[in-house]
């Protein structure tokens, strides 16, 4: 049986999509960050079959929630204080994203300003399908 120590301080990243850690941290920065981060896959999951985790040690500041709800809504995150679980949230689709996504449209104006922040809506819940503020065009995850 595989042991990884507990945090003391910080975020665990629960009921991630098994084979999905990767992807999820190479979007959220951690390779970039200052601090200890665990990245767990394949783990025996009893509502999954198999799950990814990710402890990262520090506050939540460190993660754009946006880019975790983006690209699974269903990411469970924990908060650890003194080693205990100190609360538990829940993530929903975000409604705006602002520089998690690029347009592909190359007739955007973002194509051609490359200092606008590319911006995006989500148009639909049920399909979560984004679209472009600029151009309407919608995203691709």
């Amino acid at each position: 049986m595989l042991n990884i120590s507990g945090l003391n301080d910080g975020i665990v990243l629960d009921h991630i999509q098994a084979g999905m850690s990767a992807e999820l941290a190479k979007h959220l920065g951690l390779d970039k960050l200052d601090c200890q981060v665990a990245t767990i896959r394949n783990c025996r999951s009893n509502k999954m079959g198999k799950k990814d985790i990710i402890k990262i040690e520090g506050g939540l500041d460190v993660v754009n929630l946006d880019v975790l709800g983006y690209f699974d809504h269903n990411i469970t995150i924990n908060i650890i204080h003194n080693g205990v679980i100190t609360e538990k949230r829940s993530l929903k689709l975000p409604k705006k994203l602002v520089n998690v996504i690029k347009c592909k449209n190359p007739r955007c104006i973002t194509t051609v300003e490359p200092s606008l922040p590319h911006i995006f809506f989500l148009t639909d819940e049920a399909t979560q399908t984004y679209r472009c503020q600029y151009c309407e065009e919608p995203a691709n995850k």
